[in-house]
């Protein structure tokens, strides 16, 4: 892959499936950026489209590249989060690093996009408002105007499946609406027990004894926590606190394997495509509220062997849902590809693993999805429960 996208960097002009741009996008640039993907996703080309940064073609005719910087490829800004937050339907973005006659450079692409039109889901800025369509002409983003939009819903509804006949819920011997969850008690999280030893230590630090007896009351107090075996630390107030405020980040591994690995419940759910043909590009992005006392892991947590934590294989890391976190929403997103007629398939290779707190128990909570697919007429959508 590679190999391949520095030949492509090497020979490629500008032209309706190559856009090649001088610097990074960064903050300043996102306007520019959702407008330039949403543009390529919906030119007339077949196969994949690229951006290629920090290339240039100038004055000469020659072409100039310019290392893009490391920053840009760390996920600030979270490019592809950005994408699937503000365009519709779903849209396979990678972001590569490529080097090439010492400089090193940036290629987006953006997967074969069979589900045209793509448009702004929400509003971006008062220049990008929901609606907003572009599409590469030649070289340039053209916005899309009501007839170029009318040709392509007409392309699409041309042989195409209608969601109506698509049933999405949890799996079982028949399709549920709702799922239930046991809650668990956050208390017991390995980062919030190590918390709640050093407050009550703390605690002992605050007390007005006097320093004999508050030295006392903090070994024993030390021993009854910790053990007779754990050596104690003569710690003033302010170094318990710093260690307090860093307890979470320092028992992270802790924490994920907590909610994730032994008291995780897998969430999976099924696409039931009951049309006759099979539905194409197929895509599931689900929707549900973002509550302190729900926990949804980004990413699968790491591996506990031999006492010591590691990470997951790319295979399986690559098998998990994409999960973007909001401040009010979460939202889950996966591409599943062809999903042929007559039996509910799985969405996930692996399931999405979430993990509820006690806050939660007694609730319902509902969740939003949406199945696109390049012959879907209209997006399959519907929702669904979450019961504590």
């Amino acid at each position: 892959m590679a190999t391949n996208l520095a030949k492509m960097v090497q020979t490629a002009t500008p032209s309706t499936g190559v856009q090649l741009r001088p610097k990074e996008y960064g903050e300043k640039g996102i306007r520019q950026f959702l407008r330039d993907v949403g543009a390529m996703a919906n030119a007339s080309v077949h196969g994949s489209r690229y951006i290629i940064v920090g290339a240039e073609i100038d004055k000469k005719g020659d072409k100039r590249l310019a290392s893009v910087s490391p920053d840009d490829f760390s996920g600030k800004p979270a490019y592809a989060n950005l994408v699937t937050d503000f365009i519709e339907p779903p849209i396979r973005l990678t972001y590569h690093s490529v080097s090439l006659e010492g400089e090193r450079v940036g290629v987006f692409e953006i997967g074969d996009c069979q589900d045209r039109p793509y448009m702004m889901r929400v509003d971006y800025s008062e220049k990008l408002r929901r609606g907003d369509a572009y599409i590469r002409v030649n070289d340039a983003p053209i916005k899309m105007g009501r007839k170029i939009l009318l040709d392509m819903f007409a392309k699409k509804f041309q042989d195409s499946v209608s969601g109506e006949r698509v049933e999405i819920g949890f799996p079982g011997e028949i399709i549920h609406k709702d799922f239930n969850i046991e809650t668990i008690d956050f208390a017991q999280m390995p980062s919030a027990v190590a918390a709640s030893k050093l407050q009550q230590l703390l605690d002992i630090q605050s007390k007005e004894n006097d320093h004999g007896s508050t030295m006392v009351m903090a070994r024993l107090t030390h021993a009854r926590l910790y053990g007779s075996d754990s050596p104690y630390e003569d710690r003033s107030a302010d170094e318990i606190k710093a260690e307090i405020e860093t307890v979470e980040k320092k028992h992270k591994n802790d924490d994920d394997h907590f909610l994730f690995e032994t008291n995780a419940q897998d969430l999976q759910l099924v696409v039931f495509n009951q049309g006759d043909e099979p539905i194409l590009d197929a895509s599931l992005s689900i929707i549900m509220p973002n509550h302190d006392a729900l926990r949804v892991a980004g990413q699968l947590p790491k591996t506990l062997r031999d006492g010591a934590y590691v990470d997951r294989s790319k295979t399986d890391a690559s098998e998990y849902p994409t999960v973007n976190m909001k401040e009010e929403a979460i939202h889950i997103s996966k591409t599943l590809g062809e999903i042929p007629p007559g039996s509910p398939v799985n969405a996930y290779e692996v399931p999405l693993r979430i993990c509820a707190g006690s806050d939660l128990k007694g609730r319902k909570i509902g969740i939003q999805y949406s199945l696109f697919g390049s012959n879907l007429r209209v997006p399959a959508k519907g929702k669904l429960r979450l019961i504590f």
